[in-house]
């Protein structure tokens, strides 16, 4: 009688543990997009303040009266717009992988929901396969959007440091300077090759 109660067919657990791995592959993908989503959502914050503290600065140089008092006026002003120009684009970017990220969320969730279906009622087992693939997709172009901000984000740090340095160079006392201009302007030049 023992033995009767626990008595397990092979073949229907063989099923089983096939059903609950074909299962847990999406969750994974689902974890994985999770975290690229906040990833994205905290840099696209980011910029956002960045964008609002530019336009700050910009609408700040454009009302001065004398503008004569301010060092490096025209090329503090055009720096601005620039990294204005910058931040714009890499928002815009950041947004459409965004987007890309939570198709992909989406399809992978979608993609469980498939396998499901298929395991329980043993139709459209080939569903989850081009709804998984279709969702890969989307998390690969939201990865080749976020190295494109990336690239973005680091000549927009470059832009401002070498207008920083600029600006030392011509309002710090020549002696200082000359302590670091040749360390500064060798490590620029690394950065543009």
């Amino acid at each position: 009688m023992a033995g009767e109660i626990f008595s397990v067919d092979p073949s229907a657990l063989n099923s089983t543990i096939e059903f609950l791995t074909a299962m847990v592959t999406p969750t994974l993908l689902i974890s994985a997009t999770g975290s690229l989503v906040l990833s994205t959502s905290t840099r696209l914050g980011r910029v956002v303040d960045r964008a609002r503290e530019l336009e700050v600065r910009l609408s700040e140089l454009i009302t001065v009266k004398d503008k004569s008092t301010i060092s490096l006026y025209d090329l503090r002003l055009e720096t601005v717009v620039h990294l204005l120009d910058k931040v714009t684009s890499r928002s815009r970017i950041l947004q459409r992988a965004m987007g890309a990220f939570y198709y992909g969320l989406c399809l992978f969730i979608l993609t469980s929901v498939t396998i499901a279906v298929a395991g329980l009622f043993n139709v459209y087992r080939w569903l989850p396969i081009p709804v998984g693939i279709i969702g890969i997709m989307y998390l690969f172009y939201g990865s080749v959007l976020m190295l494109r901000e990336t690239r973005m984000a680091t000549a927009t740090i470059n832009a401002e440091m070498d207008f920083t340095w600029t600006l030392a160079k011509t309002v710090a006392p020549r002696e200082i300077i000359s302590r670091y201009t040749k360390m500064i302007d060798d490590n620029i030049e690394k950065t543009k090759d």
